[in-house]
């Protein structure tokens, strides 16, 4: 256990932290859940607004450092081409 001040401190701050990460994560991954769920469903225009708020999602998670920016780019890349394939 930490017994300096700071040591105290930075416990706390990790723990806020990692609370908002989790939150942000999550939102994410709820997000690619409606894409993915607008593509089973065979709906083109319901996955493409789908699609088009998980972007900002996916950036903003790679600007935070929840994600590493090739992985954001790979999810959307992938989304991005079944919602193509869907509307095609």
């Amino acid at each position: 256990m930490a017994n300096h001040k700071s040591a105290k401190k930075r416990i706390r701050r990790t723990e806020r932290r990692t609370e908002i990460n989790k939150t942000r994560k999550s939102r994410i991954r709820t997000y690619v859940k409606k894409v993915e769920q607008a593509i089973e469903a065979k709906d083109a225009k319901l996955a493409q607004e789908a699609l088009r708020l998980v972007q900002p999602e996916l950036s903003r998670g790679v600007l935070k450092g929840l994600i590493h920016k090739n992985a954001a780019a790979r999810k959307l890349s992938r989304l991005t081409s079944k919602v193509k394939a869907l509307s095609a």
